[in-house]
């Protein structure tokens, strides 16, 4: 026994020891570059084919995983500092196919128009765009800048936008399957990808109007950044692929050659300066004072609980995000708050708790401000409704404002397999949620009462947010998508734009001038790593993170498991269908 517990004490000391070391090291990492000077002329460049995150992970062992990994707004920021920095003389990316959607290419596309009016060249290079596969967003991005150079071999693949989802309706009827779902209303179309086999007439009708506002936002932008008629370009941006020479001379390039030469002609000397990374650049842009503005971020599905997990992806738990709101809404020093939203939605209860926190936080006198990413739909919109502003792209998917809940019925399906099942049960809804037996009438009745109750509540709430009457909120939702542009036509979004357009927002909010500087102060903290270490060997959570995990290496089933994990079984699903949208 005592041989064993000197075991145990070395083996704690050990491991104590461990986590320290390591935990020190990955601090000193992260902080050796930021002391280094930067260089007195530079080209800031830029990899659009990198991962964009929108904010700092919780993670601080990824930087360790070998891909380049920018934050968004730090990108966003660095790009508009770099306009007014003396010692920076040009920007430089390269592109091929981003992981941008087409509102993270806007918010990337309008910091490069930003940084073109300073007078400094901004040029792009791209071995090719969309090799083998869609480049339209990409070429939308790349169109921002002065000079777009792309290598001879490659090409300019302006396909056009396309939006499908697979349904599985026919494999649950050869499997013996019933989808029992339900949902409000005639636009919640994510049950669909069960109950049908193709697209509804609504479901159709709001993705065509989907597309319609991409390409018409995509026509509209290439054709001012290239000084093209719009006429002109619309059949280019679907008639691709476009060989090199064709897109030299339809004037969506501006040169054919190699990365090296596309390099110097972003230096803007006729000596090389040296080249700096945005992210690099953005490490150093720590400087302090100004009017304190929280930052909140809330990213993925939405659910009930904390947000991390270790080693595992940052997500959008109630609890984590409600806390980040109590610690801003408490700090005196902090004047107002910017909310981040890219979430589908989730949790309806979750939802309803990051809600409260907005109206708490207005309630304090501190404005809070919503800004859109990619998608802020259903629970994602329920959770921004309440801001004082809602910011969003015009390529943000938003709205989704309905419910859906239900089940799937495995009855025939383990008769199919020669498996029988027996219970025992007190109460009459005690089987209510088994996959094993149908719903009763009384239970669908239930079932259906909470969906009504749910959908009234989510209308009622936007149509106070927004300051709409309710049955002008009831028509605009019913389970809708729609661009961001579109729904600020119809009351759902006040402002069109990103951070820079969000921020000055606040300053409105603040009655701050346009100049002013705000201290942006994220919230929650980040783990340092000896607390993400620790939670990780005490077994905290690891568990689902490792279903995420496994889930993200079986790409092939991947479609399946976005439809499956949106229709989940529990009551009150606000979610927007899962969709594979062509187009980048």
């Amino acid at each position: 026994r005592r041989l064993g517990r000197i075991l145990v004490g070395t083996l704690a000391v050990v491991g104590l020891l461990t986590l320290t070391l390591v935990g020190v090291a990955i601090w000193g990492l992260s902080h050796l570059d930021r002391d280094k000077p930067l260089p007195k002329r530079m080209v800031m460049t830029l990899d659009l084919e990198a991962e964009f995150q929108e904010g700092e992970s919780g993670d601080p062992f990824r930087r360790f995983q070998g891909d380049k990994v920018y934050v968004l707004r730090e990108v966003v920021a660095a790009i508009d500092r770099a306009a007014k920095d003396e010692r920076v003389t040009g920007l430089f990316a390269t592109i091929g196919d981003p992981r941008l959607g087409m509102a993270g290419a806007q918010e990337v596309r309008d910091a490069v128009l930003r940084f073109r009016a300073s007078g400094k060249p901004a040029v792009v290079f791209a071995e090719t765009l969309g090799e083998a596969g869609g480049g339209t967003i990409a070429y939308y991005l790349a169109s921002a800048f002065g000079e777009v150079w792309l290598q001879p071999s490659g090409d300019v693949g302006v396909t056009g936008f396309l939006a499908e989802s697979p349904f599985f309706r026919g494999t649950l009827d050869m499997l013996g399957i019933q989808p029992r779902f339900s949902a409000r209303h005639e636009y919640k179309s994510a049950i669909e990808a069960f109950t049908e086999t193709g697209f509804s007439e609504k479901h159709a009708e709001s993705l065509n109007a989907l597309l319609d506002s991409w390409m018409d936002q995509a026509v509209t932008g290439v054709a001012a950044a290239r000084r093209l008629p719009p006429e002109k370009v619309r059949p280019l941006l679907g008639n691709g692929p476009l060989l090199a020479a064709e897109a030299l001379s339809a004037g969506l390039v501006d040169k054919l050659g190699y990365r090296d030469d596309a390099l110097a002609a972003a230096s803007g000397l006729a000596t090389k300066p040296k080249e700096v990374d945005a992210g690099d650049y953005a490490a150093r842009l720590s400087e302090r004072g100004g009017t304190r503005v929280a930052v909140i971020t809330g990213t993925g599905a939405i659910h009930r609980g904390e947000s991390d997990a270790p080693f595992g992806a940052d997500g959008f738990g109630s609890d984590t995000i409600a806390e980040a709101f109590r610690d801003a809404i408490d700090d005196p020093e902090i004047k107002a708050i910017l909310f981040r939203v890219d979430s589908p939605g989730g949790s309806y209860v979750a939802s309803d708790t990051i809600w409260h926190e907005v109206r708490r936080a207005r309630a304090a006198g501190k404005p809070v401000v919503a800004s859109m990413g990619e998608v802020a739909a259903s629970g994602g919109y329920f959770v921004a409704m309440a801001a004082d502003r809602v910011v969003a792209q015009p390529g943000t998917i938003t709205g989704s404002i309905g419910v859906f809940s239900g089940k799937f019925v495995l009855a025939d399906f383990w008769n199919k397999l020669g498996v029988t099942w027996d219970r025992v049960e007190r109460g009459d809804n005690a089987g209510m949620w088994s996959f094993n037996r149908d719903f009763s009438p009384q239970a669908w009745d239930r079932l259906n009462l909470m969906l009504d109750r749910i959908y009234d509540d989510f209308v009622a709430k936007a149509a106070q947010g927004r300051n709409l009457p309710a049955e002008r909120m009831d028509a605009v939702a019913r389970g809708r998508i729609w661009t961001g542009a579109d729904a600020q036509k119809v009351g759902l979004v006040d402002v069109l734009g990103g951070y820079d357009v969000a921020l000055a927002e606040v300053r409105k909010l603040l009655k701050l001038s346009p100049d002013d500087t705000l201290d942006l102060e994220t919230y929650p903290k980040a783990k340092e790593p000896w607390q993400v270490l620790a939670r990780a060997l005490g077994g905290m959570g690891a568990g689902q993170a490792e279903m995420r995990t496994l889930a993200r290496v079986m790409k092939v089933l991947e479609p399946v498991a976005e439809q499956v994990d949106a229709a989940g079984p529990g009551a009150g699903m606000l979610r927007m269908p899962p969709l594979a949208t062509g187009g980048r």
